[in-house]
């Protein structure tokens, strides 16, 4: 008997299959396009649907026997389906500009702090209901095909399955969720003059939207029986999938985005939250929360580096059968290098949030090395988390043990080095897909399977190493730290 976990990303798609003892069995990826012009950021709800298709077929083909599917995604962007559920435009990213005076619009009707305190979210065009309000004003005939408005999770769901559900993560996601009454707000609904009946049926994360209809299972080879979850926001699964469930945990989720995602058990009334634009999302576990802290380049930094200014071990590694991680790693300072490095090559994330923001480097010299700036930019990532988790904590969220999963977390060098900087246990899960391994454990359970989230993730989740924070490396690291947090105010002004 057989469990899948599927991701829905920016712009891949990939499926994980596990057994019921929780061993890895298969994994399926596909790659779409998404469109980066400049006023228009996009990707085709088609295109997603049709590489989801052909990642589950191809698992079904290994393993007919999958019981169960968990379902999650990116968040913000919606698509529009037509009452033939075929979607009627390109769907909008959450890097597109355009619904910004929207935003603005909604905010000075409701108020910046009411919608906060309704929704968990600072006001930001990056939310759905921004783009949707732009979408019905520049785009009327678009706008009056609609008959459903679905992000992407509920979207594959439903065309699954044929019922049109959201989770309570995800939902949080459109910045017209209201995360205490746990419902679609009707005051902001009304203010920003869309119809609340467009959208999916909310419900709590992990709950099953049945099983596969008919005409799916057999075009994807799947059981009849297979049933169909909807198992939250990426970052949530991510955070069910690492095992991250009391207060006082997080996860390190080191992939493209450097996020951290603590859990607390209750909404935080602070400024900190507000000022910061973390926001508070309801979890799994009812009356528990989390929030995200996140630099928008963390391994999208390192992976930039290492294709322009690391060729040389590139080609190195290729030669020697190694990954050039290691090549620049070997023999590297296990010390701050002195050099500073704002990781904003993106714009900024949390708690900036300020796109027009640039990265920087400061304070090379010609002694440092090909492997010193490689170090140095993941201490910046790291010192740009610690700055975050030093504002959490004060709105009274304490980061004491993190659970590392993604890429970045098969790095023992940066494992350490987050260790010793944040000076907090860090618990390293390799590689592991942890957004897959969350999603099959919700499927698992839907399924009947597993128990609880509990007994699914001592069955799934491994834990690979643990590294401890050293005192005489924290206190060299917290001399470069100082100057680090001085860093943005001194670059801002001049890019």
């Amino acid at each position: 008997m057989a469990i899948g976990g599927l991701d829905i990303g920016t712009s891949r798609c990939k499926i994980t299959v596990y057994d019921d003892r929780g061993n890895y069995l298969y994994k399926a990826y596909r790659d779409y396009p998404v469109s980066g012009r400049m006023r228009e950021h996009e990707v085709h709800a088609e295109s997603v649907w049709t590489a989801v298709k052909e990642v589950i077929r191809e698992a079904a083909e290994e393993y007919p026997d999958i019981r169960g599917i968990g379902v999650t995604s990116f968040g913000e962007t919606f698509v529009l389906l037509d009452r033939d559920s075929m979607p009627v435009c390109p769907s909008m990213l959450y890097t597109d500009p355009r619904g910004s005076m929207e935003c603005r619009m909604l905010a000075d009707k409701i108020g910046s702090r009411k919608i906060a305190l309704i929704t968990g979210l600072k006001p930001h065009s990056m939310y759905s209901i921004s783009k949707l309000m732009w979408l019905r004003k520049n785009r009327p005939d678009d706008y009056a095909k609609a008959k459903h408005v679905m992000l992407m999770e509920d979207y594959i769901v439903y065309m699954l399955t044929g019922n049109a559900q959201i989770d309570y993560s995800l939902a949080s996601r459109t910045m017209a969720f209201d995360i205490r009454n746990l419902c679609w707000s009707e005051e902001i609904f009304a203010a920003a003059d869309i119809e609340m009946s467009l959208f999916s049926k909310t419900v709590p994360t992990g709950t099953s939207a049945g099983c596969v209809k008919g005409c799916a299972a057999e075009e994807l080879r799947l059981r009849k029986d297979t049933i169909i979850v909807s198992a939250g926001h990426d970052q949530v699964a991510a955070a069910i999938g690492s095992g991250v469930y009391d207060d006082g945990e997080a996860v390190d989720g080191a992939g493209t985005v450097q996020c951290i995602t603590p859990v607390f058990d209750r909404i935080p009334d602070s400024s900190v939250f507000y000022d910061g634009s973390y926001a508070i999302v309801p979890y799994v576990f009812p009356g528990k929360y989390v929030c995200y802290a996140f630099s928008f380049t963390g391994g999208a930094l390192v992976k930039w580096y290492i294709d322009n200014l690391a060729k040389k071990e590139k080609t190195i590694a290729e030669s020697q059968g190694k990954s050039v991680f290691e090549v620049l790693e070997a023999g590297m300072k296990d010390e701050p290098t002195g050099i500073l490095v704002l990781p904003h090559f993106a714009g900024a994330g949390t708690p900036y949030m300020d796109s027009d923001s640039k990265g920087a480097v400061v304070g090379i010299t010609v002694s440092h090395t090909v492997s010193d700036l490689y170090r140095a930019m993941m201490e910046g990532v790291t010192y740009e988390m610690l700055l975050n988790i030093e504002k959490l904590k004060e709105a009274g969220i304490n980061v004491q043990m993190l659970r590392a999963a993604g890429g970045g977390a098969a790095s023992q060098v940066w494992m350490q080095m987050k260790a010793d900087i944040l000076n907090v246990p860090v618990v390293s899960l390799g590689s592991a897909e942890a957004g897959a391994a969350g999603c099959a454990m919700m499927a698992g359970i839907a399924a009947g399977i597993f128990e609880d989230v509990k007994s699914a993730a001592a069955l799934l989740i491994k834990e690979k190493n643990v590294y401890k924070p050293r005192e005489k490396q924290h206190i060299a690291y917290m001399k470069y730290y100082d100057r680090y947090k001085e860093l943005y105010k001194a670059v801002r002004p001049l890019v």
